[in-house]
């Protein structure tokens, strides 16, 4: 069903691929043995069908089904653009 796909927010790391962004997705864990809490992340193939992903900017994405042998998301919506540098 549509509504029980997970979303989750990250930021873009990678855009050079047409139609593919990669998004870097952070967590945070408890280390088992000293209950620090670390960060570790994770990079995402997502796809992104109009190319509005630009390298920092902060996307939502939604778990779909596989549209390539390494793509599992897709974009939703850009949640935060960066600032242009020019």
């Amino acid at each position: 069903m549509r509504g029980m796909r997970k979303t989750i927010v990250g930021k873009v790391s990678g855009d050079k691929m047409d139609r593919t962004i990669s998004v870097r997705v952070e967590r945070r864990v408890s280390h088992p043995i000293y209950d620090k809490i670390q960060r570790r992340w994770t990079n995402l193939q997502v796809h992104d069908e109009k190319n509005e992903g630009r390298v920092g900017d902060l996307v939502e994405i939604m778990e779909t089904r596989p549209l390539s042998k390494t793509k599992r998301w897709r974009l939703v919506k850009v949640v935060k653009r960066t600032a242009e540098v020019s």
